[in-house]
């Protein structure tokens, strides 16, 4: 279910469209103008959005786990429909920063947030209140009056009447276009919230070829893949420590004559002990991570992949000007 300003009710949006005319007057079928824009995903740490951003675009284009500040930095999802193409960003959850690469992540969610058509703010169906982090986000809204589409995520796990009051306490708070209710693993809502958003954009060109579906280069598509598999598998203290940089990246053909990507790549963490953690015993722990990560890149590569991981201590790399400012908005 959605709930629409423009109508002040509830309707079941996975319903299908009904077209209304006027009795005696005439039924023409007309071509739909193209719509093209850029939605921003934004909320707070580990509230879904990159769960939602994969949905929506059928693909795995961000890291997903079960941690917080799984997203460091702006990544782009396209999503090609007949009508329209839209361009979504998915930024890092925001919180509070401690370190120059968390002033970097909360700064690039802030950011991108003024050059969107639509906003899509993620919170959690579990609240029962505006907090704090909410609250920033809404003033950042506010300041610059964006359209935006309020995303409750999680609604599994809650009532319906604890859910409703969730819907009053936001409508007060700002004029949003649609309030939706969902679970982001669940592939219903999908058509539901490319719909709504599509009715807030504008005509306009595709800026992508519409087979794209990412602008992130397969550089940086193994890099998040690894990072991802690192942490999922490894223990909470060690992954906001990790970074991973992939070093080298070469297309060849094998004896078979099947393509393959060999990839060197380098996982650096803060602490000897860290190192330690990630190599595990008779490096057990990085086979681990480097076979996940190889599976799933030969799945969304399309061709055999051939990886070699390494793990060197770098203690001041969250720091690092030269590595902080490779996660800016672009």
């Amino acid at each position: 279910m959605v709930y629409n300003r423009r109508r002040y009710l509830w309707r079941v949006c996975a319903c299908p469209k009904l077209a209304t005319h006027k009795e005696g007057e005439d039924t023409e079928i007309m071509k739909e103008e193209f719509k093209s824009g850029f939605v921003t995903l934004i909320g707070r740490t580990n509230v879904g959005k990159s769960t939602l951003l994969n949905l929506l675009v059928g693909e795995k284009v961000a890291a997903i786990a079960n941690k917080v500040q799984t997203t460091r930095t702006a990544i782009k999802g396209i999503v090609n429909r007949e009508s329209s193409q839209i361009v979504f960003t998915d930024t890092p959850g925001i919180h509070k920063p401690k370190t120059k690469l968390n002033e970097t992540m909360v700064e690039t969610s802030f950011s991108s947030i003024p050059d969107s058509d639509v906003v899509l703010f993620l919170i959690e169906a579990t609240s029962k209140d505006i907090g704090r982090g909410d609250t920033i986000i809404l003033d950042k809204i506010k300041e610059t009056k964006r359209k935006t589409i309020l995303i409750i995520n999680k609604i599994d796990l809650v009532e319906r009447e604890s859910l409703l009051s969730l819907i009053d306490l936001y409508r007060k708070e700002y004029d949003f276009e649609a309030v939706i209710p969902i679970s982001a693993t669940n592939p219903k809502y999908k058509e539901i919230i490319l719909d709504e958003i599509e009715k807030n954009l504008k005509p306009g060109p595709a800026y992508y070829d519409i087979e794209e579906y990412t602008d992130q280069t397969l550089r940086q598509l193994a890099e998040e893949t690894i990072r991802e598999k690192a942490l999922k598998l490894l223990q909470d203290e060690v992954p906001h420590g990790i970074y991973v940089e992939v070093e080298k990246m070469k297309q060849r053909n094998n004896k078979q004559g099947e393509e393959i990507y060999d990839i060197e790549a380098t996982i650096y963490c803060l602490r000897e002990s860290h190192k330690g953690i990630i190599i595990g015993k008779n490096g057990e722990m990085l086979k681990r991570i480097g076979r996940s990560a190889r599976i799933d890149m030969e799945k969304n590569f399309g061709m055999k992949i051939n990886l070699k991981t390494w793990v060197k201590v770098k203690m001041d790399w969250q720091s690092n000007d030269a590595i902080v400012n490779k996660f800016k908005l672009k």
